[in-house]
């Protein structure tokens, strides 16, 4: 089992231990990281075909179950075969539908600067979502409360290689859930400009956050149409169903022209079959099922397909994530994407209970084949921990650490474009006598030369030690205590923020929204 990192017992030097502040980390810029990489592509053509005639069949002959009474009015409407919750859909007509939906689009906050694009050879990460636990050094495990959730929202702003800002980064239990969505969009809003998350969970929380957008960005209901500015993301209920809210969130979001990410759930061998094939199979039609009725009421809604397809340990049925079985089903997810010309979201996961080298492998593993696989959108990219149970600062930066050398592997090589890339003249300069530590060509490039880390410590043992050498769990809580400590919120006029807390409030004194379904 993954254990908790030891504290070096050194006189105290690592509770001393000082780092320089937080303005001069070392971020990359903002950008819109392009993946280069050709797409590693595990199944032939034949691969390819026997998934998705699979994935219609069950489409034709099994069914999806929908428990929205209006999804199942839309397909009898469309003339889909509907018995009871039962849909059965023809293949025919589910083409047709994804034929209509785009393979990239724009989202736009609240500053238009943190636009993003969803599609093409764009990547982008966003913070970890949903955990009902926190984790930190000195608190240990933990319920999430609004303080952390806050915390983790100004770590989402901070970090640059955090592209979106998606639902809870940990679940404010402190707060009561019939409010909880009012309270922490408020602290997205303020603390962030990135792109925000909406939970479908009813309608009462997909429209409030709506409307924060559109006050927040200062849109009118028709510019707020106009284009995305907001997104939704969803699970199915596996094995192959739909639930009634999630529906009538996504619902709700297309009709008003937002974002919808539809992410089965898909565990091989306990929620879908124990093959891969079968399993991204499945997963697939469960996604379909969702998108080609979305296309059906808004022809040309921006969707994503998702995956989230992984093992079990098969003794315990506890799931594993960054596995070989969890990269293979990405990468073969991302292929049948790129078949029906929809963008694909992934995910950074791990089972690892703190942030160890266990955590880190498999959230590296995950990350990569986000990489391979052309992902566009990776959920979850910094902060998960205990399969999605704990949401932890210090793994929020080590994951930083890791995103921004996958942007630094992502640039692209400058090789053979002139004779300074060569470096013909440097070799010739230094000859086989000499070094190139001190020549004019690698002084002229010292600071862009190499990935400049900023939480891994590449000294030797020895300078590691006489600097009071700490852990990197310890190290990266020192960086996140100094963020936190002088963390700056984006400008926001003080005429919206009164007008967002006003909205919050006549919510909450109507009641917020309803807690059972």
């Amino acid at each position: 089992m993954s254990q908790a990192p030891k504290r070096r017992r050194s006189g105290g030097r690592a509770g001393n231990t000082r780092r320089s502040s937080p303005e001069v980390i070392n971020q990359m810029p903002w950008r819109l990281p392009q993946n280069i990489d050709a797409p590693v592509e595990p199944l032939g053509p034949e691969g390819v075909e026997a998934i998705h005639d699979g994935a219609m069949r069950i489409l034709e002959e099994i069914g999806i179950e929908f428990l929205n009474e209006e999804a199942l009015d839309l397909f009898r409407a469309a003339g889909c075969t509907v018995n009871g919750t039962n849909v059965r859909m023809g293949r025919d007509w589910v083409m047709e539908m994804l034929a209509t939906a785009p393979s990239d689009f724009y989202i736009t906050p609240r500053n238009p600067d943190k636009k993003i694009q969803i599609g093409g050879k764009t990547i982008l990460f966003g913070n970890v979502s949903s955990p009902p636990n926190y984790w930190d050094l000195t608190t240990g495990k933990t319920p999430g409360s609004r303080a952390q959730c806050a915390d983790l929202l100004k770590l989402t702003q901070y970090f640059n290689c955090i592209h979106f800002a998606g639902g809870y980064p940990v679940e404010p239990v402190d707060v009561h859930p019939s409010v909880r969505h009012l309270d922490v969009v408020f602290d997205k809003m303020v603390l962030t400009d990135k792109v925000a998350h909406a939970y479908s969970l009813g309608r009462e929380r997909v429209e409030d956050v709506m409307e924060m957008v559109k006050i927040a960005g200062g849109l009118s209901e028709e510019e707020f149409q106009a284009s995305p500015h907001m997104y939704t993301n969803i699970n199915s209920t596996s094995p192959l169903k739909h639930d009634v809210p999630m529906i009538d969130g996504c619902l709700r979001c297309v009709r008003r022209g937002q974002a919808v990410m539809v992410t089965p759930f898909t565990l091989a061998g306990a929620m879908a079959p124990v093959t891969m094939a079968g399993a991204v199979c499945q997963s697939i039609a469960e996604a379909l099922s969702a998108i080609a009725l979305f296309q059906y009421v808004n022809p040309g809604c921006p969707c994503v397909i998702g995956t989230f397809t992984s093992n079990v340990d098969m003794k315990t049925g506890a799931p594993a994530f960054g596995t070989p079985e969890y990269m293979r089903a990405t990468q073969m997810t991302g292929q049948m994407a790129r078949f029906y010309g929809l963008p694909l979201r992934a995910s950074g996961s791990c089972a690892a209970n703190v942030p160890d080298g266990q955590a880190m492998w498999e959230t590296s593993n995950a990350l990569w084949s986000a990489v391979q696989s052309g992902t566009n959108v990776v959920y979850h990219a910094a902060g998960w921990l205990e399969g999605g149970l704990i949401a932890s600062p210090e793994k929020f930066i080590m994951d930083c650490e890791v995103l921004q050398m996958i942007q630094r592997y992502l640039e692209p090589v400058t090789f053979a474009t002139g004779p300074d890339d060569i470096a013909f003249d440097a070799i010739k300069e230094v000859g086989p006598e000499g070094h190139f530590f001190g020549i004019q060509h690698t002084q002229d490039r010292y600071e862009e030369a190499f990935y400049q880390p900023m939480v891994s410590d590449w000294s030797n043992f020895e300078a590691w030690d006489l600097k009071g050498g700490i852990w990197t769990a310890e190290r990266a809580h020192l960086l996140f205590k100094e963020i936190i400590a002088s963390f700056e919120a984006p400008p926001m006029d003080i005429a919206v923020r009164d007008e967002l807390a006003d909205f919050v409030a006549r919510r909450k004194a109507e009641g917020g929204a309803p807690t059972d379904f």
